[in-house]
């Protein structure tokens, strides 16, 4: 990295050297006549066998090498709980230690980004990067043996991109009841998940190398070796971006390039000839913006910071999938990877998984559902969905709360998102890192079932606490600040009831008589629902929205091309620009917007 000439200007500088940013990079330096700068902020871990592994994401969890670690605010309608929010800190950022999976938005969903003002971000226009950044493998015979995939199509899996995505062959009777178990409740996936039209209860696919049995991520797929010697691509690690650099002189300020501090502590300017692209992530993309002097004027001269554009909308609008989780004690035959709790287990299966990566610590096996609005009586009738909905009319007034409402009344839309997670989980109310919710700490085994709310209403905010880069943001995620989400998700919670049920073939896999948690509370009716929400909702760690990609006068910080409000030569492309958090976990909404925002790039250098 020494040899590398930081004084001469380069065309493109992209803030961040995550999920989005390693693909703008990528993409970018196809071009042998355009110079990419990355700079990120923590160092290249993609060797590491913790990173690599993907049964051992727990090990990643609260270190400082790997996980900004963010804590939320207190928040009111959990009992003043804080939640913690794992960011991934190196190369690759959140696909670093994510759970792998890969899961896809609907229609429906997508279209309501256009028409909230966005053109061109419908769910036709985004469908071909949601191919372009995987190579999808055929499911192995044993995954169809065990969970059926007749829904899986084939013509949908053809691709070639840096990122592979894989069915595993760890399959269990866990997963093989609760496909059936949503059937019985009238929701079998018919048709691909991929199509954007999907319902019901699917095994769904993981970011896994099927020959290395290795996490496949931005910084394996996007930054492979040969990528790594373009000569027109440098990667700069272990590196803070202080802010953003503009030349003011003109109508707009105009991105110039940016300070930095080094990990010697030396501070540089670099300079951008094209555009500075900002890819920090949703907690962090609005705090260099407003570190750099575009935000609420409150808040800027608060901290002292000189008002280049004033935007309030900057940090807000924050949304991020409320998870509700509910474990429950396994019979003895059952399969629980609370085992790994052992110390022998886990030494064999690390073993096992060194010898040849066999064994389910190169695996993910966690199912999913989509599903329409239920409750405790099944799926809810469209006249109940309506009239709910019209008895919270006076907090849906927002474009956004229209465009939600709507896709909570359709039929083909999936209001809930449901997990099975293989293991218990525990709710500290003051959590130190995501590996306190995941790690076994009662004796019995368990699995969980997660309830999230595909489109949730509330909206937080994350805004600078300092004007230090070091001190982390404020993040206050606001959740069921609109009671209409505790009213929903409650409904959700409800309807695990039915799973459990002993009847169903999910129900006869728990212990009969054994334990739960929360323990002692059944969700028999709404209100004791309600409070197995407040006792066990946590993140989903989706955080979305901080620099929304809307209309101005409606609260949007970047346009249809991503570029940011009153400024020239500057760029947002990572999941804080999605103007609605899209269904089902978003790695691979990310990587797609990311991929067509590479295009507009393009196509906009080309108009020079």
């Amino acid at each position: 990295m020494a040899a590398v000439d930081l004084e001469k200007p380069f065309d493109y500088v992209v803030v961040g050297g995550g999920t989005a940013g390693l693909v703008i990079a990528n993409r970018l330096s196809e071009d042998s006549d355009v110079r990419v700068l990355v700079i990120e902020a923590g160092a290249d871990r993609s060797s590491d066998p913790l990173v690599l592994c993907p049964g051992l994401v727990a090990g990643l969890y609260g270190k400082d090498e790997y996980d900004w670690n963010f804590t939320s605010t207190p928040q009111p309608t959990l009992n003043n709980r804080v939640i913690n929010q794992a960011r991934g800190k190196m190369l690759g950022g959140s696909s670093a230690l994510n759970f792998l999976m890969l899961l896809y938005p609907s229609k429906g969903n997508i279209d309501a980004w256009a028409a909230l003002g966005n053109e061109g971000w419908d769910f036709d226009s985004l469908a071909p990067y949601l191919r372009k950044f995987a190579t999808v493998h055929t499911p192995p015979q044993s995954s169809k043996d065990l969970c059926g995939l007749t829904y899986h199509n084939e013509d949908l899996a053809k691709g070639d991109g840096p990122i592979h995505v894989t069915f595993s062959e760890g399959y269990n009777v866990t997963n093989q009841a609760w496909l059936k178990t949503f059937a019985g409740q009238g929701l079998e996936v018919t048709t691909d998940p991929r199509d954007g039209r999907a319902l019901g209860a699917f095994q769904n696919q993981a970011s896994i190398d099927p020959v290395t049995h290795t996490r496949s991520f931005a910084a394996t797929g996007y930054y492979n070796p040969e990528v790594a010697k373009r000569s027109n691509l440098v990667v700069l690690t272990e590196t803070l971006v202080e802010k953003i650099v503009f030349d003011t002189t003109g109508d707009e300020p105009v991105a110039t390039g940016v300070e930095i501090l080094t990990k010697d502590g030396e501070k540089k300017q670099i300079s951008a000839n094209l555009e500075v692209i900002l890819s920090a992530g949703t907690l962090q993309s609005p705090q260099i913006l407003e570190l750099s002097g575009i935000g609420s004027k409150d808040i800027l001269e608060k901290h002292n910071i000189p008002v280049i554009v004033e935007n309030p909308s900057v940090g807000e609008n924050v949304q991020d999938h409320p998870i509700v989780c509910q474990s429950f004690e396994v019979a003895d035959t059952t399969p629980s990877g609370d085992v790994l709790r052992d110390p022998n287990v886990l030494n064999a299966l690390v073993g096992m998984y060194q010898a040849s990566g066999a064994g389910p610590l190169g695996q993910s096996t966690i199912s999913v559902a989509y599903s329409p609005l239920v409750d405790g009586s099944g799926i809810v009738s469209p006249e109940a969905k309506k009239e709910l909905l019209a008895s919270h009319e006076h907090t849906l007034t927002t474009p956004d709360a229209q465009a939600i409402r709507k896709l909570v009344e359709s039929p083909d839309e999936a209001t809930f998102q449901f997990l099975l997670f293989p293991t218990q989980v525990s709710i500290p109310d003051v959590p130190k890192s995501m590996a306190e919710y995941i790690l076994p700490v009662l004796p019995e085994n368990y699995i969980t079932v997660m309830t999230i709310l595909n489109h949730p209403f509330s909206r937080g905010s994350v805004h600078i606490s300092s004007p230090d880069v070091h001190a982390a943001p404020v993040w206050d995620p606001k959740y069921n600040s609109n009671l209409l989400d505790m009213e929903l998700l409650a409904r959700g919670v409800e309807f695990v009831e039915r799973l459990v049920d002993k009847s169903t073939p999910f129900g006869k896999l728990l212990k009969d008589g054994g334990k739960r948690q929360p323990e002692g509370l059944v969700a028999t009716d709404l209100e004791k629902a309600k409070e197995i929400v407040r006792k066990r909702q946590i993140s989903v760690f989706h955080v979305s929205g901080s620099c929304a990609m809307k209309p101005r006068e409606q609260g949007g910080v970047v346009d249809a091309r991503l570029r940011v409000y009153g400024t020239k030569r500057l760029r947002v492309v990572d999941a804080s620009v999605f103007p609605l958090e899209p269904v089902g976990n978003i790695q691979s909404v990310v990587y797609a917007v990311a991929e067509k925002a590479a295009d507009l790039i393009k196509e906009d250098r080309k108009s020079l």
